[in-house]
């Protein structure tokens, strides 16, 4: 199905991020693989990492404390969601204080969900502003940092698995909070891109440490995901629910694409004839050198740009391989 080899081209040292995930995801390479400790230890060293670290205050945050979300895509919410996608280090201090940063200012302290604004009154996120997308993305960041066994990440955990839907607009509208605060990620069909956050924070639990409701919540997820074939209509399956999901970028941040969702539910170990066109769609866009371009960003509106739109990306093709090796084996 591919074109060409493009593996020695993702473990070029250029992007040491890449380069780790090559080895560990494509090449199956442990941990304790000199190679792959040198990468990781450039990760924090050499590229976008340590430029992004280098713009961190020496209290944790990005620009205004106030705007970590409202800042998009330069505030601290941001920046946190890219260092966990690169590989950071969470063991490191910048990343440490980025990570309580966030605990302490977007989650809510009543719910354990994390809001879009920080609470003066109460302290901790504002209740009225809890959203799944970002409390998906939050859980799952501070899980590749390293904070799963904290209990603030347990409840953000609980809260995904107590509050997040997978509606498919056949029922009526759910009531109370937080479902009648914003239409747009709840109401009678759930947010996509809620829905994925929330089934990718889920994904990134080592299996041995999933709940049953944690379980049952991945299951309910990934069937909602394979309702749609990925990214059609469930209830007109010749639709595409939205054309942008066909345009593979990186980083995401709060949207999606059809290759993150492949990859989410590969990496939970899905098969799914239900998949096929998804995975289809993958494949046709390599190059000849079987290559994946860069065809959704924001660039100049992130604290750095990681790679050119248009452009064969290292990201783009890693994600494909990963994903097309889960499904194929």
């Amino acid at each position: 199905m591919l074109k060409a080899d493009s593996v020695e081209w993702l473990l070029e040292r250029d992007n040491p991020s890449v380069r780790y995930f090559t080895l560990t995801d494509i090449l199956c390479k442990p941990e304790r693989d000199s190679e792959v400790r040198e990468a990781k230890q450039e990760i924090m060293e050499i590229g976008v990492v340590p430029k992004i670290l280098a713009k961190q205050t020496n209290e944790g945050y990005w620009e205004n404390p106030q705007n970590f979300y409202t800042a998009k895509y330069k505030g601290t919410i941001w920046q946190l969601i890219i260092l966990a996608e690169l590989g950071a280090d969470g063991k490191d201090e910048r990343i440490r204080k980025a990570c309580e940063f966030i605990l302490e200012k977007s989650q809510d302290r009543e719910s354990n969900g994390f809001s879009i604004h920080a609470s003066a009154k109460m302290g901790g996120g504002r209740h009225s502003e809890v959203i799944p997308c970002l409390t998906g993305n939050v859980v799952w960041s501070l899980i590749r940092s390293g904070y799963l066994e904290d209990p603030r990440v347990q409840q953000g955990i609980d809260w995904i698995v107590s509050y997040q839907r997978f509606d498919d607009g056949s029922k009526k509208a759910p009531e109370g909070w937080p479902y009648d605060r914003y239409e747009m990620c709840w109401g009678r069909h759930t947010c996509h891109m809620g829905a994925v956050k929330a089934l990718k924070a889920l994904a990134e639990i080592p299996p041995n440490k999933r709940s049953k409701s944690v379980t049952n919540t991945i299951e309910k997820g990934s069937e909602y995901m394979l309702m749609h074939h990925i990214h059609k209509r469930s209830h007109n399956l010749d639709r595409v629910s939205k054309p942008g999901w066909l345009r593979f970028g990186f980083p995401l941040m709060y949207q999606t694409d059809v290759l993150e969702i492949l990859g989410i539910l590969t990496k939970l170990g899905y098969r799914d004839e239900r998949m096929q066109e998804a995975v289809d769609l993958v494949i046709s866009k390599q190059d000849d050198q079987g290559r994946w371009k860069l065809q959704n960003a924001f660039p100049g509106r992130s604290q750095v740009d990681i790679e050119p739109r248009g452009m064969p990306s290292k990201w783009i093709t890693l994600h494909a391989l990963k994903a097309l090796k889960g499904f194929y084996g």
